[in-house]
C-alpha cells in the first residue's frame, strides 16, 4: 500500500505540474466551485430526492425547507419559524415565516407545503405517505400534518436530509408553467436563484436578496462539473475555481503545498460500505455468510483511510454514524487475510472464486481498485466497474447493478433513516431484507418509550453487523481544496454535511 500511494504522487505530482490551463479567474463577486460530478437536472427538483447526500450540495444554494440541518442543530427550523408536536402524538403543527418568499416573489404558505408533500416522490416518499392521515391548512402561514398513529421518526426522516419532503416549492408557479418547464428551471426559496443551467457542465445562481435569513454576500455561485480529479485541482491552481470538492489523499498532499491553496476536511456522516448484492440469491457464493465476513476480514480500513483521506477519516465497522441518535458502537473489523482465506475454504472456495463486477460509487474509482485488490489478495476475483453518478443512482436504485458495490451515503437523520433505505423491505436501495430486520423495524416506528425503542433498534444494528449484509468501510473526511479569494468556505459549518453550506455564509475577500 506505501509504495502503491508513492507512486501515486509521484504520477500526480508530475501530471499536476504539467498542467496549464488558459481559464481567467471568476469576475468580481462571483465565486465558482469545481464540482466532482456530473450535475443533472433531477438534483434542481426536491419532490426526486434521494436518499443520498449528493443532491443537497445543490438544494441548499437554491431551495429551502421547513425545517433542516444548520450549524445550530440537525432539525433547524428555517421556512418555519418553529415547529411542535402536540399531546396527542400525531399532530405537528409548523409556523412560516411571514417574510418567506420565493424567487419570483410569491410568499410561501400552507398550501405550497401541502403540494410539496403531495408530489414528492424522492426517498422514504412510501413510508412517508403511508404514515400520514392528512394534511391541514388553517391558515396561510400554518400547517398541521397529522398521522395515522404515533411515529417518533417522522421529524428524522421529514426534518434532516433523510429525505427531501420538506424542502418547498411553489405551487402556484408549477401549476402555471406545467412540471416539465419546471423541472428545467425550477424556482426555490433559497439564497440563490436560477440564472442558467447546462445539464452536464454548469450551473448559474444569483444571489436572491429576499432570502429571509440574510442576503447573500456573493453575488454569484457558480458550480462547474469537473469529474476528472486532476483537472479540478488543476482549475484551483490556475485560479479557474476558487473552490473544488473531493480529492484522494495523493493529490490532496500535492495542492496542500500550492502556494494559497488550504486544505479543508469536514468529517461527515457519510459512511462507505462494501454492499453484497448478490447474498439474496442462495446459488451466489455471497449468500454464505462466511464469504462476506472473509470479504470484511480482506479489507484494510487503516491503509484506506491514510491513502484516500490523509488519515482524516474514521475506520469503522458500524453502518449508522456515531453522530446519530440511536446508534450502536462497534469494534472495528481488523484486518487479517489469513483468517479471511480460512473462511473462505470452510465455505467451499479454497481457490477463490470470481465476484464478477465491483462498481464504486463515482467518482471512488481509486477506493474500487484498492478494495479488488485487498480481495484478489485472499482469492476473489473481480472488475472494478466505472458509472457516471446519476446513472450508478438510478441503477442502484432500479435493482440493476451485479456483484459489489461500494455504497456510501452522507444523509442525516438518526439510526432509523440511516437503516431504511437499505436493509428493509420497501426500502429505496434495498436489494433483500431479512424479515426479522422488518419486523423490528415496523415495531420500533410505533414504539413510544425511547428504551424499548432504542433496543430494536440496536438489535436491528447488531443483526446488520453479525450477518455481515455489508462491510462498512471508513467514516468519510470530505477533502476539499479552497482558494486564495476564498474568505469562508462554509465547509463544516453543518454537521456532517460535506458541500458549502448554508450558501449564504460564503464569502470572499
Amino acid at each position: 500500500m506505501r509504495v502503491r500511494t508513492t507512486i501515486v504522487i509521484l504520477l500526480v505530482v508530475a501530471l499536476l505540474g504539467g498542467a496549464v490551463t488558459a481559464y481567467a479567474a471568476p469576475p468580481d463577486g462571483t465565486l465558482a466551485i469545481g464540482v466532482h460530478v456530473t450535475l443533472v437536472s433531477r438534483w434542481l427538483d426536491p419532490g426526486e430526492t434521494e436518499a443520498l447526500i449528493t443532491p443537497f450540495m445543490v438544494l441548499y444554494l437554491i431551495h429551502d425547507a421547513l425545517v433542516k440541518p444548520m450549524p445550530g442543530g440537525i432539525m433547524t427550523p428555517s421556512l418555519a419559524e418553529s415547529w411542535s408536536l402536540a399531546k396527542d402524538g400525531v399532530t405537528y403543527e409548523f409556523v412560516i415565516r411571514k417574510n418567506a418568499k420565493f424567487h419570483n416573489g410569491d410568499p410561501v404558505t400552507a398550501e405550497d407545503v401541502k403540494f410539496t408533500f403531495e408530489r414528492y416522490k424522492g426517498a422514504s416518499a412510501g413510508l412517508l405517505k403511508e404514515k400520514v392521515k392528512e394534511i391541514q391548512t388553517p391558515a396561510p402561514n400554518r400547517v398541521r400534518i397529522v398521522l395515522k398513529e404515533p411515529w417518533p421518526d417522522f421529524m428524522a426522516f421529514y426534518g434532516t436530509s433523510a429525505t427531501g419532503a420538506s424542502w418547498i416549492v411553489p405551487k402556484k408557479y408549477i401549476e402555471k408553467v406545467g412540471e416539465d418547464a419546471y423541472k428545467k428551471a425550477p424556482v426555490g426559496a433559497g439564497p440563490y436563484k436560477i440564472i442558467s443551467f447546462n445539464p452536464g457542465i454548469e450551473l448559474v445562481t444569483e444571489a436572491f436578496p429576499d432570502y429571509w435569513r440574510k442576503a447573500p454576500s456573493v453575488k454569484r455561485v457558480i458550480m462547474r462539473s469537473i469529474p476528472d480529479e486532476t483537472t479540478r485541482a488543476a482549475a484551483v491552481k490556475s485560479g479557474e475555481v476558487d473552490m473544488a470538492f473531493l480529492f484522494g489523499g495523493p493529490v490532496a498532499e500535492d495542492l496542500k503545498r500550492s502556494p494559497g491553496i488550504r486544505i479543508q476536511a469536514p468529517l461527515l456522516y457519510g459512511v462507505y460500505w462494501l454492499d453484497f448484492l448478490d447474498q439474496w440469491d442462495p446459488k451466489s457464493p455471497w449468500h454464505d455468510k462466511r464469504v462476506r465476513q472473509a470479504a470484511s476480514l480482506a479489507i484494510d480500513r487503516a491503509a484506506i483511510n491514510q491513502a484516500e483521506m490523509l488519515g482524516l477519516g474514521k475506520v469503522t465497522s458500524a453502518f449508522v454514524p456515531p453522530e446519530f441518535d440511536f446508534a450502536m458502537k462497534f469494534e472495528t473489523t481488523p484486518f487479517d487475510p489469513k483468517r479471511a482465506k480460512q473462511l473462505l475454504a470452510e465455505a467451499g472456495h479454497a481457490n477463490g472464486f470470481d465476484a464478477g463486477d465491483i462498481t464504486p460509487l463515482p467518482p471512488y474509482t481509486t477506493l474500487g481498485e484498492t478494495v479488488s485488490g485487498m480481495l484478489q489478495a485472499i482469492g476473489i476475483k473481480s472488475r472494478v466497474r466505472t458509472m457516471e453518478r446519476a446513472t450508478f443512482l438510478t441503477s442502484w436504485r432500479e435493482k440493476k447493478l451485479r456483484g459489489l458495490l461500494i455504497g456510501a451515503t452522507g444523509a442525516a437523520g438518526n439510526a432509523a433513516a440511516r437503516i431504511e433505505p437499505f436493509f428493509t423491505k420497501t426500502g429505496f436501495y434495498a436489494y433483500g431484507s431479512l424479515p426479522q430486520i422488518d419486523e423490528l423495524f415496523q415495531s420500533q416506528a410505533r414504539e413510544t418509550d425511547r428504551k424499548r425503542r432504542e433496543a430494536q433498534l440496536h438489535q436491528i444494528q447488531q443483526i446488520v453487523h453479525d450477518q455481515v449484509l455489508a462491510a462498512p468501510i471508513f467514516q468519510q473526511g470530505f477533502l476539499c481544496a479552497v482558494g486564495s479569494r476564498v474568505a469562508e468556505s462554509s465547509l463544516g459549518l453543518i454537521q456532517g454535511f460535506p458541500y458549502a453550506g448554508p450558501a449564504e455564509e460564503l464569502k470572499l475577500k
